[in-house]
């Protein structure tokens, strides 16, 4: 029979077990994150398209296009276009951590798209290029 003082000291350890695993969010949950905004902004939103965000993805908006630091292939390593400094691959079969962490995306989507479009993209914007990028095969 254990002690009091053996119970309480596996108590905290116990609590621990019994608590909800922290989990990371997929690629995926993002999306749909991303659908139901984009379904909230567009009356008559009728869902996402990878060709359409590839070819976005792909197309100078300005003086840069995503491929310009992210290259006509994201899931190879790229590099930033004034700085030089490297890129993680970007598409989610290259690089698994791409796409789980809403606050990053959300930061990265802003940056990213003041600097391509010189605004922020719209939801169906986001969503078309993360339907390209989720498709994309190792």
């Amino acid at each position: 029979m254990l002690k009091n003082s053996a119970v309480l000291s596996l108590l905290p350890l116990s609590m621990l077990c019994l608590a909800p695993a922290a989990r990371a969010t997929t690629p995926a949950e993002v999306l749909a994150t991303l659908q139901q905004q984009a379904a909230a902004e567009t009356a008559g939103f009728a869902g996402f398209d990878a060709a359409r965000g590839e070819q976005f993805f792909k197309t100078k908006h300005s003086d840069w296009s995503c491929a310009s630091c992210h290259t006509e292939d994201p899931r190879q390593p790229g590099k930033h276009a004034k700085t030089d400094k490297p890129i993680d691959p970007l598409a989610p079969a290259a690089n698994a951590k791409r796409f789980t962490d809403p606050k990053k995306v959300a930061k990265w989507f802003k940056r990213n798209c003041g600097d391509v479009l010189g605004r922020e993209c719209s939801a169906q914007e986001k969503g078309d290029v993360l339907s390209y990028l989720i498709g994309l095969k190792p």
